[in-house]
């Protein structure tokens, strides 16, 4: 029996989004991935989970789901403030799972949905379709019976193809078959998007950090509509142009708001650095006070924490951050 081949076309308009990708990807390697901004990294992450959620239908705006994964009391329906709490979870396994492992996506599926369904972590048993607004069937997803063979089909193909195949490619077409297996009995569309970034973030790190999920809520029709005509047409060619143009998309505005960033940080760490003597330990309220600031949170968010994360100040006392006694020295 011949191996499974997902069809679709390398077309030229894939190949020039790829190459705008690359040269996006080296600037962004420029700002030293990311490393510097974690409030940058982490406001991306809110923004992918935000997304995702919101096109599968979640009512939490996303200062709710902000505060649902800061831990704050959020007043909405339960099962939503679940979904937000499996999705941060499942996010932040990213690194720690391998995408070409089936045992792996199951046990993230079962992060995703836990206590949201019955079916956790487990293939299907009945009959999946995708409906339009009226309830008419738009989508048959295959037989039950056949999900798991269809599944293992298509990790075998990326395993042997992940050396041969562009990631971006690759991604693009697990993220097409993965939605039209359907394997799941809800989750779906989450594990679909989440996947292909944890495929591409084996591939470059910072995709850990790029919220496509934001890029697709924008253009959800257009999502749609491009699942469908692949569909319509038995192939996953236009998918991949699309999440190419997606991806392409979200990482301009990511460079963007990195060089806003940087010179955020620049900014307010060389004031800090221009009252501060290399090695003479000062407190936090001396620092203040040269810097002639009121507010403890700008100083922590805007001054404190990004010199710190940047090596260019030290505490006296590395191991108790919060001591009465901690100092702060320039080095």
């Amino acid at each position: 029996m011949s191996k499974y081949v997902p069809p679709f076309t390398i077309t030229n308009k894939m190949l020039k989004l790829i190459g705008n990708i690359m040269e996006k990807i080296g600037n962004l390697d420029n700002f030293d991935n990311l490393n510097k901004m974690p409030v940058l990294r982490k406001n991306n992450r809110i923004r992918s989970i935000h997304s995702s959620l919101a096109i599968e239908a979640n009512s939490l705006t996303y200062n709710q789901v902000k505060e649902v994964i800061n831990g704050n009391l959020v007043i909405g329906p339960q099962k939503e403030i679940q979904e937000v709490k499996n999705a941060y979870k499942a996010y932040e396994m990213m690194n720690k799972v391998n995408p070409y492992n089936i045992d792996d996506l199951l046990k993230i599926h079962g992060v995703m949905i836990y206590l949201t369904v019955e079916e956790s972590g487990t293939f299907r048993s009945g009959a999946e379709g995708v409906f339009d607004e009226k309830g008419n069937c738009i989508f048959m997803a295959p037989k039950p019976e056949f999900v798991s063979s269809l599944i293992n089909d298509l990790f075998n193909w990326m395993k042997e193809n992940k050396s041969e195949i562009h990631p971006l490619i690759l991604s693009s077409v697990f993220h097409y078959e993965f939605v039209f297996i359907h394997p799941f009995s809800d989750g779906n569309g989450r594990m679909a998007r989440l996947w292909q970034n944890i495929i591409l973030s084996k591939w470059k790190r910072i995709f850990e950090y790029v919220p496509i999920e934001s890029q697709i809520k924008k253009y959800q029709d257009d999502y749609y509509k491009a699942i469908n005509d692949c569909n319509q047409e038995g192939n996953s060619t236009k998918f991949i142009e699309f999440m190419c143009k997606m991806i392409d998309e979200v990482l301009e505005e990511l460079v963007i708001n990195t060089k806003k960033e940087l010179l955020h940080i620049n900014t307010y760490v060389s004031k800090l650095l221009s009252v501060m003597d290399y090695n003479i330990p000062m407190t936090a309220l001396e620092i203040m006070e040269k810097l002639n600031l009121k507010s403890k949170d700008s100083f922590r968010d805007n001054y404190l924490r990004p010199a710190l994360d940047n090596g260019l100040i030290k505490m006296t006392i590395p191991n108790k951050p919060t001591s009465k006694n901690q100092r702060y020295y320039k080095i």
